[in-house]
Formats: C-alpha cells, sequence, structure tokens
C-alpha cells in the first residue's frame, strides 16, 4: 500500500517541534497528519471519523501548549490517533488496537503525553480540575485541558464536573468539539443549544470572546468579536450562557477546522486566562475523507478499508451477529405487545434497536450518553404498566449500577436488561470488556439473570423476558457472530431457573454459563479423545440457579466444572456456595470454577484474549484432567 507523501510530519518527533514552525507550516502538518490517520486505520480498522474531526485541535493544542507538562485529557478517547501520531507513536500507529500494540483509546501506561485514560464518556472535565487542584497544590504539573464532545458534554457527570469547575474558579481550558453528533445523532436540548449558538448570524467570526481575550485578536477581528460575543451571550442585556452561569468563561462558536482561528483563540486563552474557560469549537466528524464525511455513522468505527473507495474489508460469515439476532427477536416481540417500548444509552445501531426502531419510532427513546438516566427512566416506564427494554453494553451499564440497584432492584420493577459485548470485546480491549455484570446483577435481591449459549438461546431469553413481570431480569450475550445455530421461528419462553443437558456423560461434568458453550462441548469432544466421558450442561440461567440440576450434576460425577465469560464473583462463586451450603462438597466433589483471570486484558482478537485468560478448549479439558486426578499441578504451578 503506498503511503502518503508527508514532509512536514517527517520533521516532528514529538510536540516540541511544533514550536518551531509557522502558522502556515502547522496547517500544512494538519493536512498530512490527516492522510496518515487515514493511511494507518485504513490497514488496522478503528475508530476514524472521530479523529479526523480533531486533527486540526490536535496540532493547534500540542502547538500552543506545552505538553507533557501541560496536561491534555481527551474525553472517551477515541478520537486520539492524531494526538498519538504527534506524540512520538507513528512508528507504531499501524499496530492501532492490535495485539501488543497501541491501544485505540488513551492509555497511561502506553505515553506520559497520555495523563489519564478513558474510554467512557464524560470524565475529561472531573479530571482535568482534579489535574489543576494538583497544579495549584504544588505538584509538578501544568496547565490542564480537557477535550469533551457534543455527545459526551449530554451526560450528567460533565454537569457536575462544571458546576464544581466553576465554584472552584480554577484556571483550566475546555474545549468543546461540537461535530453535531456523537456515535448515533445526541438527543435532547444541548444539541439543539448548540447548533443555535452555531447557527448564528456571525457565525463566520470568532464569535463570543470574552473582553479580556478580545484584545489579543488581529485588529480586524476585535470588534466583530465583541458584537458576537453581546449577540450570543447576551453580555449587552445583562444575560449569559449556560456555560458562563455555570462560572466558565465562553467562547466561540470558532470553526474547529481552520487554524486562523484556533492558534489565536487557544493563544489568547493561555495568555490571559485566570479561571475556567470553555472554548467551543465546531468540527466536521470525519472531515478530510469524501467517504467518512458522506456517510451516516461518518465512518465512527471500521474495519479495515480500502483508501481510494472507503470500501471496508468486512468478513463475511453464514452465522447473524448476537445484535442482530437480538434487534430483530425484539421486533418480533414488539408487533405482537404493544406494551414493549426500548432504552438506548446513544447506541441505537450498536445494540440493534434501530431494527425496532426503523418499525415502532415511537417506542424506541434514545436517552444520550446518559446511562443513569436512562435506567431510572425505564424502571418509571414498568411502574407504568409498560414492558421496557434496556439495552446497553455489559461495560456502559457499570456507569447505571446505582439505579440498576435503588431505583429497579428495590422496587422489584420488571426493567428488561439486554446485555449487550458481554465477555472479552476484542481491539476495543479492557475498557470495553464486560466483565462484572454477572457479579453485580446477581447479587441483587429478586433478579433473574440468564446468559444465552448461543444465537437461537438468545431469541428463547427474549422471549422470556418480555414475559416475565416479576421483577427485573436480565440476559447477557457477546460481541459478535453466533455459531451457526439453527433458529427458531418465534422465541418461547423458558421456565425461570431451568437448565438444559447437551452431552450425557459420567467422568466430569461441565457446567457453562454463556457464549463460552461452545468451547465447552469442543472440550468435551477432546477429553472423549482421551477416554473420558464428559456431561456438558448449559446453566441458562445464574440466578435463580438449576439446583436440581446441580444436586445431579454433583451426585453423578466425581468432578464439576463451570466454565464463564465473567470475572471471579460471578455464576461459578454462586455455584459453589450452594453447593457448600448444602453439603455437596462433603461428599469428596471436585470443583473448579473457571472464570476470567484477576486482572485486565489487553486488547488481541477475542480468541487471543481467552487464549490469555485461560478459558480456551484445552484448557477447559486440561481443568478437567487435572480436577478428576489423571494429571496433577501442584497449586500455583503455571499451566502451560
Amino acid at each position: 500500500m503506498t503511503r502518503p507523501n508527508t514532509p512536514t510530519l517527517d520533521r516532528v518527533a514529538g510536540p516540541a517541534d511544533l514550536k518551531a514552525l509557522g502558522d502556515d507550516e502547522l496547517a500544512t502538518l494538519a493536512d498530512e497528519l490527516r492522510a496518515e490517520v487515514i493511511s494507518a486505520v485504513s490497514e488496522t480498522g478503528g475508530h476514524l471519523g472521530s479523529s479526523l474531526g480533531v486533527v486540526e485541535l490536535s496540532v493547534a493544542i500540542h502547538a500552543v501548549f506545552n505538553t507533557p507538562f501541560d496536561k491534555l485529557v481527551w474525553d472517551v478517547g477515541h478520537q486520539c490517533y492524531p494526538h498519538k501520531v504527534l506524540t512520538g507513536r507513528r512508528n507504531r500507529i499501524r499496530t492501532l488496537r492490535q495485539k501488543d500494540g497501541l491501544s485505540g483509546f488513551t492509555k497511561r501506561s502506553e505515553s506520559e503525553f497520555d495523563p489519564f485514560g478513558a474510554a467512557h464518556s464524560s470524565t475529561s472535565i472531573s479530571a482535568a480540575l482534579g489535574f489543576a487542584v494538583g497544579r495549584d497544590m504544588g505538584q509538578a504539573t501544568g496547565d490542564a485541558i480537557a477535550v469533551i464532545g457534543d455527545g459526551s458534554i449530554s451526560a450528567g457527570m460533565a454537569y457536575e464536573a462544571m458546576n464544581n469547575a466553576g465554584h472552584e474558579g480554577r484556571r483550566l481550558f475546555v474545549i468543546l468539539n461540537d461535530n453535531e453528533m456523537s456515535i448515533a445523532p445526541p438527543v435532547g436540548a444541548m444539541s439543539k443549544y448548540l447548533s443555535g449558538l452555531y447557527a448564528s448570524p456571525q457565525g463566520a467570526a470568532i464569535e463570543a470572546m470574552q473582553e479580556g481575550f478580545e484584545a489579543l485578536l488581529p485588529g480586524p477581528f476585535r470588534e466583530g468579536a465583541r458584537r458576537a460575543r453581546q449577540l450570543v451571550t447576551g453580555a449587552a442585556n445583562g444575560g449569559g450562557t449556560l456555560f458562563e452561569e455555570l462560572g466558565l468563561s465562553y467562547i466561540g462558536p470558532i470553526d474547529g477546522h481552520d487554524m486562523t482561528q484556533l492558534l489565536p483563540v487557544l493563544r489568547a486563552a493561555r495568555a490571559r486566562a485566570t479561571g475556567p474557560v470553555l472554548i467551543h469549537c465546531c468540527t466536521v466528524k470525519g472531515k478530510g475523507y469524501a467517504p467518512a464525511e458522506s456517510s451516516a455513522d461518518k465512518y465512527h468505527g471500521v474495519a479495515k478499508f480500502d483508501v481510494a473507495s472507503g470500501t471496508q474489508k468486512k468478513s463475511k460469515s453464514n452465522a447473524p451477529s448476537y445484535t442482530g439476532v437480538f434487534g430483530k427477536a425484539l421486533t418480533r416481540q414488539a408487533e405482537e405487545d404493544s406494551r414493549i417500548v426500548a432504552v438506548t444509552a446513544a447506541m441505537p445501531s450498536g445494540t440493534g434497536l434501530n431494527i425496532m426502531a426503523d418499525r415502532f419510532p415511537a417506542r424506541v427513546f434514545d436517552v444520550g450518553i446518559a446511562e443513569q438516566h436512562g435506567v431510572t427512566f425505564a424502571a418509571a416506564m414498568a411502574a407504568s404498566g409498560l414492558r421496557p427494554f434496556c439495552a446497553i453494553y455489559s461495560t456502559f451499564l457499570q456507569r447505571g449500577y446505582d439505579q440498576v440497584v435503588h431505583d429497579v432492584a428495590l422496587q422489584k420493577l420488571p426493567v428488561r436488561f439486554a446485555i449487550d459485548r458481554a465477555g472479552l470485546v476484542g481491539a476495543d480491549g479492557a475498557t470495553h470488556a464486560g466483565a462484572f455484570d454477572v457479579g453485580y446483577l446477581t447479587n441483587l435481591p429478586g433478579f433473574v439473570v440468564m446468559a444465552a449459549g448461543d444465537e437461537a438461546e438468545l431469541v428463547h431469553m427474549v422471549a422470556t423476558a418480555a414475559e416475565y413481570d416479576e421483577g427485573p431480569i436480565a440476559f447477557r450475550y457477546p460481541r459478535g457472530e453466533g455459531i451457526g445455530a439453527e433458529m427458531p421461528d418465534r422465541g418461547e419462553p423458558l421456565e425461570i431457573g431451568k437448565g438444559r443437558i447437551l452431552r450425557e456423560g459420567t467422568g466430569v461434568a461441565l457446567l457453562s454459563f454463556g457464549a463460552h458453550l461452545g468451547e465447552t462441548l469442543a472440550a468435551a469432544e477432546e477429553l472423549s479423545g482421551m477416554g473420558i466421558s464428559a456431561t456438558v450442561a448449559d446453566a441458562r440461567f445464574a440466578k435463580p440457579l438449576d439446583t436440581k440440576l446441580l444436586g445431579q450434576l454433583a451426585r453423578h460425577h466425581s468432578a464439576l466444572i463451570t466454565i464463564e465469560q465473567g470475572a471471579t464473583g460471578g455464576f461459578g462463586a454462586h455455584v459453589l456456595h450452594y453447593l457448600a451450603n448444602n453439603g455437596a462438597l462433603d461428599r469428596g466433589l471436585r470443583i473448579r470454577t473457571m472464570t476470567l483471570p484477576d486482572r485486565f486484558i489487553d486488547q488481541a482478537s477475542p480468541a487471543d484474549m481467552y487464549a490469555n485468560a485461560g478459558l480456551t478448549a484445552r484448557d477447559i479439558a486440561r481443568t478437567a484432567v487435572e480436577a478428576i486426578g489423571v494429571v496433577s499441578l501442584p497449586i500455583g504451578a503455571k499451566r502451560a
């Protein structure tokens, strides 16, 4: 593949080199940087659109501020590819999101230029304020700069941080990267507010500059900026923007792709700021790459692609994706029950709810990046008599856990939680792994927790959840494609707390919970080749447990192995508690619980990540052999 010609970028080993470039050269550098990012992501896949939207911002911030002494915090961090190229990681940028390569997000252990790791949204202003306090209390750190998108700033945490920053009055910089689009089009009053500012008649000027900054602008801009500020902020009649009411000085909106605006505004702000400042930059997601700009999702997340055409090189499979199966199954249920509604937190296509939204748009609610609100919103809909499905990734549902406990479980409200991206997720790495939901949901009284062993089981679990009105119920399923299971014509509700046996054996019992069922069946085949007869059971439910099935497995096998795609303290722990409290371990039953290890696992392919976790079919077979005593290892010995 032909690499782009980048003579100016070739002169940049780090941000210090930007200080030697003139403004025209910085603009040229931005063009070359954009070409480099497009070229690199075409080979690796990743978050392209968001990164292309901040190319000029990345150059301008590093040219004006003194990173890494000044702390630059990228909200979410999925737009940080240009930043990584500029901060000494260009030689590794084509390892992005790959095993042993660069993370797709900011990561403290990767570079001193990543002072705060992120992958969940709306944390940057809180982090920047923390660095500002550290500076003011004598720590060796300079200015703090948070770059946050218009989608991320819709979340409550961002407002909590701005309110606190305004109250503290400390010097810090918040750059609002407003592309009028997060993962899906931003919703709610904040989007309309920002759009209104951008649509102001003075949109081509450097609008709303605070009086203290106007003096540093080039002469022709000064009076226009003063008039624009009065128009946008209402300063002429004593009013102010929302940001100013929170205590932040507001500058903008400015064109985030125009270096003749970005550079003087950032320089003026850095020279004059004494308290918190919000700089409103309007950008275009996917800027400078026509296929991204014209795409509905602006190439938010892409597979490897051909640069010339923009065609993505996605692998084809005969098996449907779990996400698609969920979306279609829920839509079929909604056809039969008008009480079914669905909630997503800015991820309609990511959760498959776009399928239901196309058919029943008035019954699908995108609440924006606001998981806490979404859970409580769903709880009240359940209290009203509706049947809400709250479709949120496992890693994002963590953000609404208090609401799950207090507003759903405590009130025994029948909210249905569809938990996508359960288990390890591949290129997004540890930040997006769905490792903890089994533990944090099964600990809650009255919760029903299921996991789909394959895509056909997922259809039945959607039907089960739709019919269950006694309290909260959750079902989890992984990212990616199913195993090619024969699909039912329609879902049939499962008996609550009832598992199933897929293979009868006599020596060892393998009890799978969730999508590792395929690996468990493969392990049974491997054991069979060694002359060991294995029973394979699919638990289906972590709560309530199928105690009849557990008793049967415990009585008729010398060893029991539980397998799950989750952290310790989940399904296996509940099985152990039950068996121990009911005397099953007193009779010599040997039991092992196979879970994710007690550490975070960096990005790689899902297969490589599960191998790293010790959860392959061979690992399961080895654990079974060891448990029944055919092979023994000292406690703590490392398996080969």
